[in-house]
Parts: structure tokens; sequence; C-alpha cells
């Protein structure tokens, strides 16, 4: 599974991208529009927030900023549906986004090789299928889940380990915590590349069961398994995995952080590779922030005519990034454009 995940994210990450702003957004500048922006755009099924914003704008997370110069055309700029139309505006000093018509958003006939979709089905931010495998199977733990965690403590019948179907009995699980439960097995620390401060420690998932009986210990069914399961292995709620609520937008507050993991433990990281950055939801990350990919400034050592100086080579930008998922110190997101690898150790920074 983890090969055919790989292979499908490099084929994805060969396709070409459009060249990116070497320098951040200048504050207060107003969004600027894509060179070759059309003065329309039909929502077909396919389409991602990201992609229709990028065929409008330079900078695509600045989205609904074109939005809000019309509030009245619709209320929610990241809830889109196939069938749309959307209009760019060139009319005014400044240019923005609507739905073709007034009213209700008008609806133009998709062709015939398209098949028709029901508006309840609006379109994601971002594609689903590069980040579907990481909603809920990537899992960071803090250094106090790791010692108070719900953990397994007995095997029906007496056994050593369980798998699929077995049941199995574990302590401190909470009663908030649901039906659905995800086994894992702490790994390896994740720590900050700046301070050496452990920010949790990634897990690997090994199963999923669900709650049969409350108590301490409380009784599970064994839903799924990957590996064989034991006692000792710890559990935690399973998520939700829901990415059309998603709104793409520079995070609130200033982000500085780096990347400290590549999910595949692959070298490098490319166009819709995940990696894991060194900020969370404690330090004001959120669901759809879009962050900038930096290269780190190289040192050198100037001579010239008896005189020594060291001197740095400024960040470049090269890259983009969209989170898709938030834990308390550590984030994941997906790269939506590169113009060279990615490493652990490159800076992330608000756009």
């Amino acid at each position: 599974m983890k090969r055919i995940i790989a292979a499908l994210l490099l084929a994805i990450s060969s396709l070409s991208v459009p060249a990116l702003a070497a320098n951040s957004v200048e504050a207060g500048a107003p969004p600027e529009v894509a060179a070759n922006a059309p003065d329309r755009h039909v929502v077909v099924p396919g389409d991602t927030l990201w992609g229709i914003a990028r065929t409008f704008l330079k900078d695509p997370f600045r989205w609904n900023e074109l939005w809000q110069i019309n509030p009245d055309q619709i209320k929610n700029p990241h809830r889109i549906y196939p069938g749309q139309v959307i209009v760019l505006d060139r009319s005014g000093a400044q240019p923005r986004l609507r739905i073709e018509g007034e009213g209700e958003p008008a609806m133009e006939k998709l062709p015939p090789r398209i098949r028709e979709t029901s508006l309840a089905q609006q379109i994601p931010a971002i594609p689903q299928q590069a980040i579907e495998p990481f909603l809920i199977r990537p899992l960071v733990v803090d250094e106090v889940a790791v010692d108070t965690a719900p953990r397994i403590v007995a095997v029906q019948d007496g056994r050593v380990l369980a798998g699929n179907g077995d049941t199995i009995y574990a302590v401190n699980l909470d009663k908030a915590g649901g039906k659905k439960w995800q086994i894992y097995r702490p790994g390896v620390a994740l720590k900050d590349p700046d301070t050496g401060e452990v920010l949790g420690y990634s897990a690997e998932v090994v199963g999923s069961a669900v709650l049969l009986r409350e108590g301490d210990p409380a009784a599970l069914r064994i839903t799924a398994s990957k590996n064989e399961i034991g006692k000792g292995d710890q559990l935690a709620p399973e998520p939700k995995s829901d990415i059309f609520s998603y709104p793409l937008h520079p995070p609130k507050k200033p982000i500085s952080a780096r990347i400290v993991g590549i999910a595949g433990d692959a070298p490098n990281a490319g166009r819709y590779s995940v990696i894991l950055i060194s900020r969370g939801r404690a330090d004001g990350v959120e669901l759809g922030d879009v962050l900038a990919l930096y290269r780190p400034g190289e040192t050198m050592t100037d001579r010239h005519k008896g005189v020594v100086r060291d001197l740095a080579t400024p960040e470049e930008r090269f890259g983009l990034i969209y989170v898709f998922r938030v834990f308390d110190r550590i984030s994941y997101a997906l790269i939506m454009e590169s113009d060279r690898p990615a490493g652990q150790g490159d800076v992330v920074r608000t756009p």
C-alpha cells in the first residue's frame, strides 16, 4: 500500500508548475491578477479551489480578498460547485470575482461528456487523492500522551497478540472519545531544528477498533490491523476525514517554522508531497493555512584585497504549502507548488 501511495504522489509531483515569486507578498498590496487570467471559468467536477484560484490570481491564497469586495454575491468564497460560472470583473478600480448572474448562482449546462453532479458536492480546496491516505493514518503524540494515553492491557483468551476481529481490553479510555479508535505505537521524537526541543513523537498506526463495552478496562473489537497488536499498544480517537470545509488563506498571525519530516521517509519532497512542519495549534497554525517555503541562505567568506568578511546569501522563496492536519506542536502540509525539491530544515513562513 505504501508503495502505491508513493508512486501516486511521485507521478503527481512530476506535473509542471508555474514559476513562483521570489519575495513575500508586500504588506497592504492588493491581490495581483494572474498574467493569463481568463474573464470567466465554468466549474466542472475535478476542479479544486486552489486550481481555480491559481487560474485567476498570482497568489492563490489571497482568493477570498477578491470575494470580500463583493460580499452580497456569495456568502462563503470557499463553497464553489460544479456548473457555476466564475467571472473576473475588471470594470472597477480593483478587479473582483463573482458568480455569473444575480440572486441565485447562475448555472451553465455542462458538456454531455461530463456526468451531471449534485450541487451538494462542492469542490474541495486541494486534490483529495493527494492527502486522503494522510487524513487519518498520520499521528503525532506529545510526551504527556505517551505516558497517559489509553493502552491495551489484555487480549481475549489470554493471548499475547491480536488481529482483525479479536477483542482487546484497554484502560484510561475517555468516554468523550467516541466509538471508533486508532491503535498506535509511539515512534521517533520530532525535534525543533532551531532549539532541539521535542515537539512530539511520530506514531505508527497499526490498526483500528470499535468500542464494545465501556469500563476500566473497556472492551473493543479490532476492525482493521496492519500489524499484530498486543499489550502496551496505545489508542487515540479516530479523527474525521473531511477536506471540503478547509478554506485556503494566509495564517492569521506570523508563522515561522521548519520542515521536520517528509512522509514516506523520502530524502526530498516535491509538488504534492506531504511534509511535517515544526509549528502547530499552540503556535497559531490552522487548517487551510498557506505558507511559503524558503531555502535558508548560505554563509560564505569573502576575501578581497586583504579584507575578510563573513557574508550570507538571502533566503529564497521557492514554493507554497497547504496545511491540512494540525496537532499541538506539529502540522502536516501538502506542497502545492515548488520550483525545487524541499528537504528537512527548509524554512516555512507566512507568505
